[in-house]
């Protein structure tokens, strides 16, 4: 009886160890976490934090018009859920604009759309910042943000996950004084309830005035990429009009 009772809590465990990781961040489950990887469930993203690299590894977020709003601006914090030393501080981006990089501060989940939810300052957290070059950042980067908020309307919002990559050895940020990884590239999947799907990836030399719709890439090339799995998606030429490509 006892041998049994063992059976059974041995495989309670193992099928507790392979269950999906759910939130309202993402709805058809979250992506799965890196051995060692730090979890953080915000009020408005989650995101799954690389202590090696300092930055996260994936963060999930729904785009929906109830937290639009004007921005209210920039107030860099740590995020308080997370060691110290598990993310960059603020001082360690300083010179990183006049890098080789030229690195502005990357929302992974863009302020811009969640500016009229209370939960704003989350935004400004280092956690869900990464140091991406300012041409991507505010080019197509910014041009396909955009673009999701403009194909979102009442009741009909989409959802992201988005990250770095880490496919090129690219150069540190100048002042920051603890061991990082700068990502050579990011993508960005977008998708609706159902699990229809686009995908992209925008490498750190993208141009200001590239199109976004040209950095189309298939899940199971990025899913070869990416040192994690995504929920079960299905890429679909309509979520990609929705997107204007």
């Amino acid at each position: 009886m006892r041998h049994i009772a063992s059976v059974i809590l041995l495989s309670a465990v193992s099928s507790a160890a392979v269950a999906d990781i759910l939130s309202v961040h993402c709805p058809l489950g979250c992506p799965s976490k890196p051995e060692g990887n730090d979890l953080v469930f915000g009020h408005v993203y989650a995101l799954s934090n690389n202590g090696s690299t300092k930055f996260a590894d994936w963060v999930a977020y729904e785009v929906d018009v109830s937290n639009f709003g004007d921005t209210p601006g920039r107030k860099w914090a740590v995020e308080p859920l997370l060691d110290e030393n598990k993310t960059l501080e603020a001082a360690d981006y300083k010179s990183a604009s006049s890098s080789v990089l030229e690195a502005d501060r990357g929302h992974q989940a863009p302020l811009a759309s969640f500016a009229g939810s209370r939960y704003w300052s989350e935004l400004n957290y280092l956690s869900n910042i990464t140091p991406q070059d300012k041409d991507l950042n505010q080019g197509p980067w910014k041009n396909l943000e955009e673009a999701v908020r403009k194909a979102v309307s009442f009741r009909k919002s989409l959802f992201v996950i988005t990250g770095p990559l880490y496919t090129a050895e690219m150069p540190s940020m100048p002042k920051a004084d603890e061991e990082h990884k700068v990502p050579s590239s990011y993508f960005k999947v977008v998708y609706d309830r159902s699990g229809k799907a686009a995908a992209f990836i925008m490498d750190q030399s993208s141009g200001r005035n590239d199109d976004y719709c040209q950095k189309k890439v298939g899940l199971s090339d990025l899913n070869e990429t990416i040192g994690f799995t995504l929920p079960k998606l299905e890429i679909d030429k309509n979520i990609y009009t929705k997107l204007g490509c």
